[in-house]
């Protein structure tokens, strides 16, 4: 039974763990950068279920185009109708009471196209269709943040801070995982880990601790056959650092 449950629950969720720390972190470094309201659990739930609607479509798409196996692209129909239909339940009301969220999801309307575009053409591992949707994700921090009463100017230096560090995940994940033996992966990677610290550190002098951290992970950890279980949970622990220093630091 428990395996039933588990291949289910496979379908539904996305094998994407990283995803879930670039989804969470930014919204409630926001959150606690304002008032949290009751109005941020619903939010909340759009923003999750929207997240899986969207990754099924997407999926649909992508093997309808790409898969020689009539029948794979079905198993994401469910999971995209039923997802869409709760972020649609859950955010229509916020819609109505906060009319600018429509502004808001308009503003990633681009990046959703772009992440789109990749998973039509069966590319979605591509470096910049992973930058894409970093910068949505980091928006999120300034919804947040407005609903709770935060001006969007108060939320634009804590939102740079996180798109600095998800946007530099991209490029490091690749150099532990797909792009292991790549020269080119690693310096990029450490250069731009190196840049993120220089900027960090002139948003709040508090963020060089962390962006430290995560400069001696990039140049340190790829080439040493970290198993992916392992990598994700450094990824784990380094965004809790960053949680914990936005909120502190702004």
């Amino acid at each position: 039974m428990s395996g039933g449950r588990g291949a289910a629950r496979s379908r539904w969720l996305p094998n994407q763990h990283g995803a879930w720390a670039m989804l969470a972190v930014p919204f409630l470094a926001g959150t606690f950068l304002g008032r949290p309201r009751w109005a941020h659990l619903p939010l909340l739930a759009t923003w999750l279920l929207g997240y899986l609607a969207v990754y099924h479509g997407q999926q649909w798409l992508r093997l309808r185009v790409n898969s020689r196996n009539p029948n794979a692209p079905g198993r994401h129909v469910r999971p995209a109708l039923c997802c869409g239909a709760g972020a649609a339940l859950c955010g229509l009301p916020l819609a109505v009471a906060y009319p600018w969220l429509l502004l808001a999801a308009a503003c990633a309307a681009p990046f959703l196209a772009v992440n789109t575009r990749y998973a039509y053409r069966n590319r979605e591992r591509a470096l910049l269709n992973g930058l894409a949707a970093v910068v949505p994700a980091c928006g999120m921090l300034l919804v947040a943040l407005r609903l709770g009463g935060g001006s969007w100017g108060a939320g634009v230096a804590p939102a740079v801070a996180c798109l600095l560090y998800f946007g530099g995940t991209v490029p490091y994940v690749k150099t532990m995982i797909r792009e292991r033996n790549s020269r080119a992966y690693y310096r990029g990677s450490v250069a731009y880990h190196v840049l993120a610290l220089i900027l960090a550190a002139c948003l709040d002098p508090w963020l060089a601790l962390p962006f430290t951290a995560y400069a001696l992970r990039a140049a340190a950890l790829p080439g040493r056959g970290l198993r992916v279980g392992v990598v994700g949970a450094v990824e784990v622990l380094a965004s809790l650092a960053l949680l914990g220093t936005v909120p502190a630091g702004f």
